[in-house]
């Protein structure tokens, strides 16, 4: 089962008033209910959003209505229903604000359909069981999508989770309109706003170990990255002794300068700061990580005295 149909299913059995129940059924035939020849026609693949959808005409119109299970176009192994509404359609679309008082489809939902902020969290509910999507966190990327037709719809959806602070944006696509929403924190927020609780739990303990894996996956490249400089900058030092000693320009040095010399041949991996560590304690005279490194950096300068004489001998014959 699908995170999707995992959310989808958890809020289909969600607890609401019957203005939260008329929101929520407005934002769903609104996005996924065809309207033609007295009819109100909507398709799902979710046997939980079949329920929800009677339960809610039960409880508004104590009327039933009948689904039926129709071909998947789509090439989905899962079931396709349909629902029909056909009893007096009219007055349920005019009562969930699809339709004013002359039968004509309204394109701007009503305020009084969304007029309280429950009844907001109901729209985006039923609108999410119609055309909303949502990646497992478990995936490489946080992303949650609706897919709305008409414009209008879209930039109104959009206001209204933005109300919520989501940062939703929206993307023209070929077959209508993307709202979506990328950030992990925002992604959690919409789902406790729409009362999907357990798939909050989930995402947040998805979302906490993969932010702890990445936590640690960065402070092992950074330890790697510091030894890798370690072991290069120790590499460097013992090529440039290597060099004075190859022209016995060892006695050019003075003693602490000698003493820095042997003390990094014997421990040729440690780092600056261990090295100024281990100076101090063997030879009971304390030395600093500034004063090693202006000591190496006489061998340096030493090392590329006679790497430029090596190179003018060179360039003379």
């Amino acid at each position: 089962m699908s995170y999707t149909v995992r959310v989808k299913e958890e809020i289909s059995s969600h607890d609401c008033t019957k203005s939260e129940l008329i929101a929520e059924l407005s934002g769903y035939i609104r996005n996924n209910g065809v309207i033609k020849n007295e009819k109100i026609v909507m398709t799902t693949e979710n046997k939980m959003i079949v329920k929800r959808l009677k339960d809610s005409f039960q409880v508004l119109y104590n009327r039933e209505i009948k689904s039926k299970i129709i071909s998947n176009v789509n090439f989905s192994k899962r079931e396709l229903y349909q629902i029909i509404i056909e009893n007096e359609p009219n007055n349920v679309l005019q009562n969930l604000g699809l339709f004013d008082q002359n039968n004509h489809y309204i394109e701007t939902v009503p305020n009084y359909i969304v007029g309280a902020n429950e009844e907001i969290r109901a729209y985006l509910r039923g609108t999410f069981l119609a055309i909303g999507s949502i990646n497992d966190p478990k995936t490489s990327r946080y992303h949650m999508e609706l897919l709305v037709l008409h414009p209008k719809e879209a930039v109104f959806i959009q206001k209204l989770l933005n109300i919520f602070e989501l940062n939703a944006k929206i993307l023209n696509r070929e077959k209508g309109y993307m709202i979506y929403i990328k950030e992990a924190e925002k992604i959690s927020d919409f789902l406790k706003i729409i009362g999907a609780t357990k798939a909050v739990l989930y995402f947040e303990d998805v979302r906490i170990y993969r932010d702890q894996k990445n936590k640690t996956n960065r402070l092992n490249n950074m330890e790697q990255a510091n030894m890798d400089k370690v072991i290069q900058t120790a590499t460097n030092q013992l090529e440039e002794i290597k060099i004075i000693e190859e022209n016995d320009g060892v006695m050019l040095l003075d003693e602490k300068v000698k003493e820095v010399l042997e003390y990094r041949k014997k421990y040729p991996e440690t780092s600056l700061k261990e090295l100024a560590e281990i100076i101090s304690i063997e030879t009971g005279k304390t030395i600093s990580k500034s004063g090693l490194n202006h000591r190496l950096r006489k061998i340096k300068e030493l090392a590329d005295s006679f790497k430029k004489m090596k190179a003018k001998e060179n360039s003379q014959k």
